[in-house]
């Protein structure tokens, strides 16, 4: 896909890059506390809203219940068809979102359209590709029972809320989707190192500042029509220092491994995701970028991305490394505008190539690492945060010399010279035996508050993955997302497939195990 030209802006930003360098996340840096707070209000989508709950609120979205957490263990003879059901159940769900979005006034005066229009005939489809996800396990195992109670979809106001930029959810109804990364795990730590030493979750790095500048949190904003809203935003320098450095114990994994890979200059785009849909285009209904390996779209097999070319320097890693792209709101069209999601899924707007990508692998505070095995795949985030709740959202947001301030529900207005900074650290422990799993969490997890794996896992390189951009100030970018997920920031996600050859991953786990670091 051909991007529009953009104009180079100040050189300011930059030497901002070069002055935050040493804040790259791991090997001793500076690790940022994921704090996890439940709504505490049940499954998301399991009790809609009533009309007194929603008196006085705009309706802005469609809150469904996230399918893969309600089901069993999926045999592996039945994962292909489960796979591409629950991404036709997400085709579901971005259809009927764009009927609310185009009744969305007429459902205000009349709400029992909502039922007759949108919410039936979106219950009815949910079912039937629930029951085809029943037999698809039964033919298998033993088919599992009461799929129906996932059916159920609700419409929900957009409950941002100006003031509370940090780790904590925005409140939005739902819970922890039901999963905990499979393993009981509090997310609260701060993603594999130390736990954030103490630091108080409770904490409002907003300081109560109104970052809609007087704005209607529910207004609409972007160029989409769906979000962002100005209560999306929060000044960074409003923001008090979130993060610490982590505690590492003696016989601690120092070193770090750094790959380059360059930052998306060919521009390889797709809405696909092969870790979640494979063999279903437009799976995302997003758009991702991809650097490293250059085979990965839907159709992707182990063996296609094993003989992929890559942008990755060292030609021994051929891995893939993706996530959805940013775009800047500046009523500029991209070509995907009438595109898969692109437009189609109302994802518009510049898309941006990175000023800067950094991929470093980093060890365990307390022990050393063992060799990932080639074609592992890790999500780390969730793309349905809004909705699902926080449980495994893994969003952090920051600014170029500002990165002691992390944010997790909130995009960073940065001041004139720095740049926005998007950063990823993966699971850094691994089952031991498998490269993916039915909801592909429960094969990885974070480390626990001790910095140990959780029991039954075995410590891995932790990919911390740096992403940064040379926006204009002020909250006129976003990142897409699916439609009804109103481009909030707390959906931002990474993936990450393995395809390290046997000696480059053999030295990368000797130079972090040794205290090395290398490249």
């Amino acid at each position: 896909m051909r991007r529009t030209s953009r104009k180079k802006r100040s050189t300011l930003a930059n030497r901002a890059i070069a002055a935050s360098a040493a804040l790259i996340l791991g090997g001793g840096g500076l690790v940022a506390v994921n704090v996890y707070a439940s709504a505490g209000e049940g499954p998301s989508g399991s009790s809609p809203p009533t009309r007194t709950q929603n008196a006085g609120r705009q309706l802005s979205t469609i809150d469904c219940p996230e399918a893969v957490n309600g089901l069993p263990e999926v045999p592996d003879e039945a994962r292909g068809e489960v796979d591409r059901e629950l991404a036709a159940m997400d085709t579901q769900i971005t259809d009927a979102y764009r009927q609310f979005a185009d009744r969305k006034e007429q459902i205000a005066r009349d709400p029992g359209l909502a039922e007759n229009a949108v919410l039936g005939p979106l219950r009815s489809k949910r079912t039937a590709s629930l029951d085809r996800i029943g037999i698809a396990i039964g033919r298998a195992g033993e088919r599992p029972a009461g799929l129906e109670s996932l059916a159920g979809c609700s419409l929900r106001a957009d409950d941002s809320r100006g003031g509370n930029g940090g780790g904590r959810g925005d409140g939005n109804g739902g819970g922890d989707g039901g999963q905990d990364d499979g393993q009981g795990q509090d997310q609260g730590q701060n993603q594999g190192q130390d736990g954030g030493q103490g630091q108080d979750p409770g904490q409002d790095p907003g300081q109560g500042q109104d970052p809609g500048q007087g704005e209607d949190p529910g207004q609409d904003q972007g160029q989409g029509g769906n979000g962002p809203v100005a209560a999306d935003f929060v000044d960074i320098q409003s923001v008090q220092p979130n993060v610490d450095r982590p505690r590492q114990r003696r016989g601690a994994s120092r070193g770090t491994f750094t790959t380059d890979c360059g930052r998306n200059e060919n521009g390889k785009f797709n809405p696909d995701n092969v870790i979640v849909a494979p063999g279903v285009s437009n799976g995302a209904h997003h758009m991702h970028d991809y650097i490293g390996n250059q085979a990965n779209d839907a159709f992707a097999s182990d063996d296609d991305l094993a003989n992929g070319a890559t942008t990755c320097r060292n030609q021994g890693d051929r891995s893939t490394y993706y996530w959805p792209v940013l775009r800047l709101q500046n009523g500029q069209d991209e070509n995907d505008v009438d595109a898969d999601g692109g437009g189609r899924d109302q994802n518009v707007g510049e898309i941006q190539t990175p000023s800067q990508v950094t991929l470093k692998f980093v060890g365990s505070p307390v022990g050393r690492v063992t060799a990932m095995p080639r074609f592992l795949r890790i999500i780390t985030g969730d793309a349905k945060a809004f909705t699902n709740g926080d449980a495994n959202a893994n969003a952090s947001w920051s600014c170029t010399g500002f990165e002691d301030r992390q944010l997790t529900d909130k995009y960073p207005i940065c001041p004139e010279g720095s740049q926005v900074v998007r950063t990823f650290a993966f699971q850094n422990c691994w089952d031991g035996q498998n490269t993916d799993s039915a909801n592909h969490r429960t094969h990885v997890a974070f480390a626990q508050e001790n910095g140990r794996c959780p029991s039954g896992f075995r410590a891995v390189p932790q990919l911390v993955q740096r992403i940064v951009y040379d926006v204009p100030p002020g909250p006129g970018f976003a990142v897409d997302s699916f439609p009804e997920q109103l481009h909030k920031p707390i959906t931002d996600h990474g993936d990450f497939i393995n395809v390290f050859d046997d000696r480059l991953m053999n030295k990368m786990v000797r130079c972090i195990n040794d205290g090395r670091r290398c490249r």
